[in-house]
């Protein structure tokens, strides 16, 4: 005799938060965004609205997530992002920063790209919090003062090493400098295994290499 299963009709509702869940930061999930509440239901919705539609340069989800930990859990303030694109990345560093108090600098060369990004970030409401520059990165990166205590490099990959000696002196000590489409294993993308053979010999940064979305490597200063 064949059994009837009996589903359950809030399953598809549990579901949907259950993936919420993963998606957003916990501290937005777990504290209600406290003080922040308004700006974080405007970010959530944002992004629920955009997700699955960026796909021009932009990184995944869970590496926008990372980036946003690494900013809270760090305290950092003084960010720069190297390759805006459309502002996923940035929209994720911008989060945090509003949390910690701090702002980032973003570089983007593409003027489409830049004109995209910002109308994001304005949507968004993050842009008090983002500095965004249209500007060549190479020629900019030598000419910003800093100091930094957060990096973000995700640009021409073949520059990634030249961009990281042109920062690292201005890195503070106990920053974090990170770098999109790295892989441990040496298969990240053209000019990303060059950068990361140089910086995981560096004995004044301490390298480690997250392969759960993009990969992205972590390095702090020492």
């Amino acid at each position: 005799m064949e059994r009837k299963i009996k589903r359950n009709p809030y399953t598809p509702v549990l579901l949907a938060l259950l993936g919420m869940a993963l998606l957003w930061p916990a501290d937005v999930m777990s504290q209600g965004a406290g003080k922040n509440k308004d700006l974080d239901e405007k970010v959530r919705t944002f992004l629920e609205k955009r997700q699955g539609t960026w796909r021009d340069l932009n990184i995944p989800a869970s590496d926008g997530k990372i980036l946003y930990d690494l900013i809270l859990k760090n305290r950092y303030q003084k960010a720069l992002e190297i390759g805006t694109s459309t502002g996923y990345s940035t929209i994720f560093i911008a989060w945090a920063l509003s949390k910690t108090g701090g702002k980032v600098i973003t570089i983007e060369i593409d003027r489409e790209r830049y004109r995209q990004a910002l109308a994001n970030f304005r949507e968004a409401g993050l842009s008090e919090y983002i500095d965004a520059r249209l500007a060549d990165a190479h020629d900019l990166v030598k000419e910003l003062k800093g100091p930094f205590d957060f990096v973000f490099c995700d640009a021409d990959k073949e520059w990634y090493k030249n961009y990281f000696i042109d920062l690292f002196p201005k890195l503070e000590k106990g920053g974090c400098y990170t770098a999109h489409n790295v892989s441990s294993r040496g298969q990240g993308m053209a000019g990303t295994g060059e950068f990361y053979d140089y910086i995981k010999n560096l004995p004044h940064m301490k390298t480690t290499v997250d392969e759960s979305g993009g990969g992205i490597s972590i390095s702090y200063k020492q």
